[in-house]
């Protein structure tokens, strides 16, 4: 039973903040490497960050300076801290654990179910 379960959305100002969690369980959490998503109303998903199970990490150049994954293994929980929001930012968040599989060698990713988080002017 692998689930990701979002949680931290909603309706911010812009120039706010927002820290979205993730929360996982059915997966060894310290082997995956954690990513946020993100999918404005007609347009793609879009890598926002990821931090791997080193605790490495990668941002979108959009959100570089502003945003901040990190992981606590001991909670299981990954969590995005969003500072000086811009409308822009405006979409639905979607937690992604990335494990590969020496047995299928296939990578295996698993999703939330998204929040949306809004950004108003």
């Amino acid at each position: 039973q692998v689930q990701l379960v979002e949680s931290g959305g909603g309706l911010v100002q812009a120039g706010g903040s927002l820290r979205l969690s993730c929360a996982a369980s059915g997966i060894i959490f310290s082997s995956a490497s954690m990513g946020w998503f993100r999918q404005a109303p007609g347009k793609q998903r879009e890598l926002v960050a990821r931090i791997a199970s080193s605790s490495s990490t990668n941002y979108a150049d959009s959100v570089k300076g502003r945003f901040t994954i990190s992981r606590d293994n001991a909670k299981n929980t990954a969590y995005l801290q969003m500072n000086l929001l811009k409308p822009e930012d405006t979409a639905v968040y979607y937690c992604n654990a990335a494990i590969w599989s020496n047995i299928r060698m296939t990578l295996v990713n698993y999703w939330g179910q998204g929040t949306q988080v809004t950004v108003s002017s």
